[in-house]
C-alpha cells in the first residue's frame, strides 16, 4: 500500500534492504548508538510476514523521514497489534508525520480485521500524551513501572527509568474513525484544550505532568526524577482505586515562565493534566 500526502511525502511499506537499514539507522539516531533494544532487519522482515507493520515516510528523493513498526497477534482472545516503535527525523518533526504514520498503520490493520492496537509511551511526555489521547483517540489502560528495565542504554531513558502507559486504540470505533477520517485538523488543536480543568468534579482526579520532561532531564535531573516519583505514586494509587484515565488537557499558567512574555503563546507556558475518573461500577482495591 502507498499513500502520498499533499506535501509530496510518500507513505509506504518498507520492502528493500535499504528501507530496513534506514529503519535501523533512524532507531540509532532517535534512541542513541548504545540503545540495546534496536530491532534488526531480520526481525523487521519476519514481523511483516506475520501481519506486522514496517512502514516509512519518504521525501521526494527517497530519504526516510520517519517509520512505524509493530507486530500482530492475539490479546485477550481478539486480533490485536502491538505498535512498538515510531520515530521521525529531527528535521521532519512538526510536519505531523507521527499522526500520518499512525493513520497509515490503521489503514493497513483494518484490512487485516485487527480490532485494537496497543503501544506504550512515557506518561511524562506531554507532547505524546496529546497526540495519543487527543489526536488519535487512544486511552491508557495500564501503568507499568520500568516496563523496559531501569536502563535501556538509550540517552532518552537515562536517569528516568522506563515507566510506561499501555494504551489501547480501538481503530474501528466511531470515535477513532471521526478523528482519523476528519483529517489532520480533526480533534483539539494546540491552541484550544479539549476540556477545562475542574478540580471540583466528583470522582475525578487530576495528575499534572511537565510541559517538557526532556528539557528538565537535561538541566535538572533531580527535578525530573521527582516528577517521575510523584506521578508514579499518583497514577498507581488512582488506578488501584478504580479510576480510569479518560483525557488529557492543559490550562495557561497564571504567571508566565521566566523569560516568557505575558500573553505569548507557548506550550511551555501551560500546565498539563491527565483526567482520571472513577466510572460507575468501578471496583476499588
Amino acid at each position: 500500500m502507498r499513500r502520498r500526502l499533499a506535501s509530496g511525502i510518500e507513505l509506504r511499506n518498507a520492502s528493500s534492504d535499504a528501507d530496513y537499514a534506514a529503519v535501523v539507522e533512524l532507531q540509532q539516531q532517535t534512541w542513541g548508538d548504545s540503545f540495546d533494544d534496536a530491532v534488526p532487519p531480520p526481525m523487521l522482515k519476519i514481523s511483516q510476514k506475520m501481519g506486522g507493520v514496517v512502514a516509512g515516510a519518504y521525501d521526494g528523493a527517497g530519504r526516510m523521514l520517519g517509520f512505524i513498526y509493530g507486530m500482530s497477534g492475539f490479546r485477550f482472545g481478539e486480533r490485536a497489534h502491538w505498535s512498538h516503535m515510531l520515530a521521525v527525523t529531527r528535521d521532519a518533526r512538526g510536519l505531523g508525520l507521527g499522526r500520518e504514520l499512525k493513520a497509515f498503520q490503521r489503514e493497513l490493520l483494518l484490512e487485516l480485521e485487527v480490532e485494537t492496537v496497543y503501544w506504550t509511551y512515557d506518561p511524562l511526555v506531554a507532547r505524546n500524551a496529546n497526540l495519543n489521547l487527543n489526536r488519535l483517540g487512544a486511552l491508557p489502560v495500564e501503568y507499568v513501572e520500568d516496563m523496559y528495565g531501569e536502563d535501556t542504554g538509550s540517552i532518552l531513558h537515562s536517569g528516568l527509568g522506563t515507566d510506561r502507559f499501555i494504551v489501547a486504540w480501538p481503530i474501528g470505533s466511531e470515535r477513532v474513525a471521526g478523528l482519523m477520517e476528519g483529517g489532520p485538523t480533526a480533534g483539539p488543536t494546540r491552541d484550544m484544550p479539549p476540556f477545562p480543568v475542574d478540580e471540583t468534579l466528583v470522582n475525578t482526579a487530576w495528575v499534572e505532568v511537565p510541559p517538557n520532561i526532556g528539557s528538565i532531564l537535561r538541566s535538572a535531573p533531580e527535578d525530573a526524577a521527582a516528577w517521575r516519583q510523584r506521578t508514579r505514586g499518583q497514577f498507581q494509587e488512582h488506578l488501584g482505586d478504580g479510576y480510569e484515565v479518560t483525557g488529557f488537557t492543559w490550562r495557561e499558567r497564571a504567571e508566565p515562565d521566566a523569560g516568557q512574555e505575558a500573553g505569548a503563546p507557548s506550550v511551555l507556558n501551560r500546565r498539563y493534566y491527565y483526567r482520571l475518573e472513577k466510572l460507575e461500577g468501578a471496583e476499588t482495591r
